[in-house]
This record gives C-alpha cells, structure tokens and sequence, in this order.
C-alpha cells in the first residue's frame, strides 16, 4: 500500500513542475516582449552600430592612439598628451604565454570556448540590474568584451553601453581570431600610471621588456587591469602583490605552472625598477588635472566635501580614484581638443618672478630639487577662470613634477582672516570703522611683537593683522559658521579637527592651496560670488563636438554683496596702511592680505585688482623656520613684482562702494582713490577671456634664457596625474617622490593656535 501511495504522488509532483516551468517560460517571454517594445529600437541600432564598428576596423584600429592637444588662451597649442601603447605594441608571440595564461585565468576562464560573451555571467547582471533598478553593479565582461568597451566605447555603467559592448563582442568573435583578440587585448588594456598594454607596464615599472620578466613579476603586472587604481603598483603595491598571490594560486589549480614555479613566484620580493622620466612642466599638469576633472562632470559625478562618516569619506574617495583614473586615460585616447584660459605670457613672468625672488637660496635636496619653494596662482576676475599656475621653482631635472599650486597644502595664516572672520562678520551687521578692543586673552593668542591697541577699529584690526581681534570675533560667529564658509567654496582638505578657535589665525590640520586662496579671494573680488577655479575653457571631441563648457562649473553667492564689499575697501588699507604697506600698485586699485605662520614656516600674500587676483606661497616642502620669511618679504616682492608688470598700461578701475562709506569714520588713512572707470558687470562664463595684450611680445619671441626650461612644452612627454581629489602634500615631512604621487595619509598634528602668529607691523605694536 505504502508503494502504490508513493507513485500517485509522482504524477502531481510532475504536473507542479510543469506549471513552475510554464510559468518562468511565459514570464521571459513577457518580459523579454516587454524589453523589446520599450526598447527594441535602440537594441537594434546598437546591434547595427556594432555591425558597422567592427566592420571598419583593421588591425591598426587596436594600436593607434588619437592624440589629445591643449591650447592656450591665444588657442596656440602648449601640450599634448598621449600614451605609450603605439610606441610599445608587440605581437602575441613576443608577450609570455604565462602573462596570457594568468590574464585567462582571472579575467575570462571561458575565453576560449565562448563565441565573445558568457551567457551565465550575463544573466547574473541582468538580475542584478533589474534588482538595482537600472544601475549596474556587476561586470560579466569577458576578455572580448573588455576589448570592446576599451577600442569602442567609454566605461560608463549604463545599460545601453552595456548591449553595444555585447554586440560589439560578438561581431569581433567573428572577425577575428581567439589570438588576435588575446593581442589586441593584452596591447590595450590599462596598467595605471599611463600605461597601455604589458609591454609598455612592464618597462614603466620593472625597466624591461616583458620578455625579460619572471613568472612573479608577470603576475604582479596582470593583477593590475582588474581595478587600475586599487592596485596601482606605486600608490597600492600591497595590495598589488595580494593579487599576483591569488592569480598564482588560480594558476596552480588550473596546472598552468608547477608547485616549484609557485612557490618560487609567492615568495619572490617584488621590486619596482622605476625609469626617470622627464619632468613636466607647471602647466601640463595643472591642464591635466582640471580636464580630467572636466571629463568627470560630464559623467555626472558629484564632488563632495564634507563627509558624515570616515567610512563614506573611503567609500566616496575609492569612487572618486577609479572616475580619475578612467577619465585620465581618456584624455590619452580619445583626441579631444582642450581648450583653455591659460595666457602663456603670464604663466611665464610669474614662473620668472619667483625663481628670480627665491634665488637667493640655492640648497637643494637629495633628489636634486631646491628646497625652498614657491608658488603662485592668478585668476581673472572677469570669468573666474585661471591665467597662471606655477608650482614652484623651474629646474631642468628629470622626475615627477609636483605642482605646489595646487598639490600643495599649508597653513595660511592670517590670510585666511578674511574668509573666515572678517568678511562674515561685515554679513553680520559689523562695520569697517566699529571699535573692538585688542587686548590679552586668557589662554588664547599673542600679537605680534607682544603689545596690544586698545580700542581700535576693525579696518585697523585688518591693516595690523591683530590676532585677538580675529580670535574673539571668531568666537562669537563660532567656528561652525566661519569653517562652513570653506567647505562652501569646496577648499579640499578640512577636517573635522580644524573647527577650533585656531582656525580663526590659521591654524588648521592640513592646510589650504594657493589655488584654493587665490579662489576665495576673487570670491571677495566678485562681490561674493565663488566660481569654481578652473583654466578649462571647453572641451571638444575628436569630431568637434563640444562635450565640456565652463559653464558646467559650479558657482555659488558665498559672501553678501555688501559685506564683501565692505571687505575689499577695509583689504584696500592694508597696502596704504598695513602689513602690506609700500607693496601696492601705482596708479590701479589694490586689496590684499598678508600671511605669516608661526616659527615663520610659511608665508603668504594673496591680493587682487578688478582685473585679476593673486596669490603667493612660500617656504619648504618639509616646514622650517626661515629668518626673513614674512608674508610682506618674499610673497609680497613676487606678489607686487608679477602684478605691476601684468598691469602695464591698464586703465584704473575702481572697487565698487559699499553702503555709507562716504560717511564712515576713519582711525587710518582712507586710500586715495582716482575717479576713473568703473567696475564692468560680470560677463557670461563661456565667453573668451578677452584679456588685453598686456604684456609685450609674444612667449614664442622671448629670449630663451627669459623662458624656464620647464615651460617650453614638449610634444613627446606622456604625463599622468595622480588620481586623488587632489593629490596633496601637508605640512608633514614628505619627500618628494621621482614618479609616485604625493601620500595623501600623512597629516601633521594641529597646530597650537596660542603659537599661531601673523607679522603685524614689527615695530608699531606699542609694548603691553
């Protein structure tokens, strides 16, 4: 009986399976009905496109690269920026069979046996996709595929991308052999650092022909293309040599190598033989960094800078590593034209005045780079967008470039006082001419020189760069409000510990950029309006297509109107009766703040006209004392010296007043003003620079021995950026690495805002 009752429930245990299968068949074929009615038009066009792309394609589609150019505010040509795949292709039997079984082994097990995609893995995305709404989250890319997305496409995560890479594929399986393909394949693919292809990796990291490698260092170099920023071999190499152990481990079980090969290779100690390369110039890398970021806001990647958790920070800086990173090697493939604000005039009388100011020191390091530095950032105020970025001194030396301008992170302060204290209070219903009272603060700051006013003016307060002024109007805005000011106009490296009272007078955890402070201040300039720095005027593909405006940059009312107004008439006073005294311009209205730290480590003058704004840095990369470095020596010298000659022949404009300044009381001089042109209303962003001929003769004339040799652009040099937001070097002990970026991890204590000082005016401070 137990039997015949077993058997009657077979039939219903079929017939339940029968109606499971009947259900999912007519579910696919629902949903598949239902994908090509929404979308079957555009499937089908990139089945057609697909068909098209592989059709035309040669041989000599995977080994040439379309050369991106960079011009100049004159639309002269002042860069190119390439990679190395086409001066390094080799054919697939020049590459070693371990480097193919390794990149087989990880990255496409099926590649093979499968016509060009795998059926499986794409099934598993497509449900991650639907799950995920429409967002990918998951690869599924066969070798063929990566080929596909490489040559043909961008690496946007989208779906549509998605079905034309899958086409694409297999129209490739079917022109092309599984060998073909393999060197295509291992010729194209991204090994960080501006590398394409093994063989150019291989002579970019070990100095050798790939030929010449051992099964560890092949290893080592295939464990990069899976996630070019994770496992960067200079920046990540740990992490690196992690996946060469799991490549090695993939191999043995698959009996691609032997025990004794695997062992051999496990244990071998990776050594990076790194070749010299030659150093590239200010503007390359500073063009570089601002197209690259370009390329990321037209992928619709959001910039943050102010994080809730350290976990989101690394979630959010992970994001943004792999977006430069790709991004970056667009610029090398794609041929776009890049089109900027950068005027090599200027860029070439900044360069020259501060290697002809900072001559005086000739020390230089062990890496043969001299050691006390400078560097400078010029902004047009008409469009916010950058004229000139110099990162330090010029030097004919080979190696890694590291612009100052915009790399580099140090503490600004009195100059910050502006930003943080002054000009939000002017919001706040304070004015230039009421009193506040300089006196000794418990537990907190010193002036200058020890002595204190009394009651004073705030615009005197200002002009004497008064510390506990700053201090207890700080206190009472509170730091959240004055630090807030910062993150608004997206300074990079605020920390969570830089909201103290030493934030009032600069003290900070990592510091700010010349770039950062020349920004700020043509805020202030800008009747508080913040406009992105950026030297990116547009961006055109290699068909002429605008694909990036300068209008995409983000921009933001930061300050009122009237208290950045107030700002810039009390900035006025410090070049007529303040810190900066004697160092104005003649005959052209001026606003400026100078910036000295404590121990006199680094100082600062940053400063403005209705034309243009300027800042200057100076010091060591590795902080020390210098006996003359004050904000009103060096920075002020290169700042005046760079600003008058830039302003030969230009007509005065005056600042715009602010409400009651013709009634104010004044406790100092009032500048002279002479009643000429007023300031022009701000023009739309887009338009050219129009920016007059102000200096004479053209860069190209100059004498050569007037042109560093770091400016003169050579067509031949392959540069990378580092993808950080932004790379960075903090007032920590760093050396200055021939080709790797700068760390990013190495923060310096904060700073003891009791200790934190500016010059004031040395001899003027009467004794306590």
């Amino acid at each position: 009986m137990a039997k015949e009752k077993k058997i009657r429930k077979h039939p219903k245990l079929r017939l339940a399976l029968l109606v499971t299968l009947l259900l999912f068949l007519v579910t696919a074929i629902f949903m598949a009905l239902f994908i090509y009615i929404k979308y079957g038009d555009r499937i089908e066009e990139a089945k057609k496109s697909a068909i098209q792309l592989v059709a035309e394609s040669t041989e000599e589609t995977f080994r040439a690269n379309e050369t991106s150019i960079v011009f100049d505010s004159k639309d002269k040509q002042i860069a190119v920026l390439k990679g190395e795949k086409d001066v390094y292709y080799v054919p697939l039997e020049d590459i070693p069979q371990e480097a193919i079984d390794a990149m087989v082994v990880t990255e496409d097990r099926k590649f093979y046996s499968h016509n060009g995609i795998d059926i499986k893995a794409i099934t598993a995305a497509f449900v991650a996709l639907v799950k995920n709404k429409g967002e990918i989250t998951r690869g599924a890319s066969t070798i063929t595929q990566q080929l596909a997305r490489g040559i043909f496409l961008s690496t946007e995560q989208t779906w549509t991308r998605k079905v034309k890479e899958i086409f694409i594929a297999l129209e490739l399986e079917k022109k092309y052999s599984k060998e073909q393909i393999l060197e295509f394949y291992m010729n194209n693919i991204y090994f960080a650092n501006g590398y394409y292809g093994i063989e150019a990796a291989s002579r970019g990291y070990f100095s050798k022909s790939c030929k010449e490698l051992n099964l560890a260092e092949i290893t080592f170099l295939c464990s990069i293309p899976n996630s070019p920023t994770r496992y960067d071999p200079v920046e990540n190499k740990e992490n690196t040599v992690e996946r060469k152990n799991r490549i090695l481990d993939q191999m043995l079980a698959k009996e691609k190598i032997s025990d004794v090969e695997y062992n051999a290779a496990y244990n071998y100690e990776i050594k990076l033989n790194i070749p010299e390369k030659k150093k590239r110039n200010y503007v390359e890398t500073y063009v570089l960094y601002c197209a690259t970021r370009a390329l990321m806001k037209t992928k619709g990647f959001e910039f943050q800078y102010i994080f809730k958790s350290d976990e989101e920070e690394a979630e959010y800086d992970e994001l943004y590593s792999d977006l430069y990173s790709e991004c970056q090697q667009m610029l090398y493939r794609e041929g776009y034209r890049i089109y900027t604000s950068i005027n090599m005039k200027k860029q070439i009388m900044l360069q020259k005045t501060i290697n002809e100011e900072l001559a005086v020191s000739k020390e230089k390091g062990e890496d043969g780079i001299y050691q006390f530095q400078g560097a400078g950032v010029c902004i047009n105020n008409k469009t916010g967008r950058v004229v000139a970025a110099v990162g330090g001194r010029s030097q004919a030396v080979t190696g890694y470039t590291f612009n100052r301008a915009f790399q580099s992170f140090r503490q600004p302060g009195s100059s910050i006082k502006p930003i943080v204290v002054y000009t939000p209070v002017f919001e706040r219903n304070y004015e230039p001419y009421d009193i506040v009272k300089d006196a000794p603060i418990e537990d907190g700051p010193k002036n200058s020189g020890g002595g204190y006013l009394g009651n004073i003016s705030i615009r005197t307060a200002v002009e004497q760069s008064v510390n506990t002024v700053a201090w207890n109007l700080f206190e009472e805005i509170t730091p959240e409000v004055g630090i807030n000011y910062l993150h608004r106009m997206r300074f990079a490296r605020i920390s969570k510990s830089d909201y103290t009272q030493a934030a009032a007078l600069g003290g900070m955890t990592v510091g700010v950029s010349p770039l950062e402070m020349a920004a700020a201040y043509a805020t202030i300039e800008n009747e508080g309006i913040y406009r992105e720095p950026t030297c990116i005027v547009s961006i055109e593909d290699s068909k002429g297509n605008r694909i990036y405006s300068s209008k995409m940059n983000y921009r933001e009312q930061i300050y009122d109107a009237e208290a950045s107004k107030k700002m810039t008439d009390v900035l006025e006073g410090v070049f007529t009766s303040g810190t900066g005294r004697g160092y104005g311009l003649d005959g052209m209205s001026c606003a400026g703040k100078t910036g000295t730290t404590n121990d006199k480590k680094d100082g600062w003058f940053v400063g403005y006209t209705p034309y243009y704004t300027t800042s200057v840095w100076v010091g060591y990369d590795i902080p020390r004392s210098v006996d003359d470095l004050l904000g009103n020596t060096y920075p002020a010298r290169i700042w005046n010296t760079f600003m008058s000659e830039i302003h030969t022949n230009l007509e005065n404009v005056e600042f715009p007043l602010w409400e009651g300044e013709s009634t104010e009381v004044y406790s100092t001089p009032k500048p002279t003003k002479s009643p000429k042109a007023t300031k022009e209303p701000l023009e739309d962003e887009d338009m050219e620079d129009n920016e007059p001929d102000d200096l004479e003769g053209d860069y190209n004339d100059v004498p050569e021995d007037y042109i560093p040799d770091d400016i003169i652009p050579d067509d031949n040099t392959m540069i990378t950026e580092p993808p950080y937001q932004p790379p960075v070097i903090t007032n920590a002990p760093v050396a200055e690495p021939t080709s790797a970026p700068i760390p990013t991890d190495v923060l310096p204590p904060p700073t003891d805002a009791s200790t934190d000082v500016d010059e004031g005016i040395q001899n003027s401070v009467p004794a306590e």
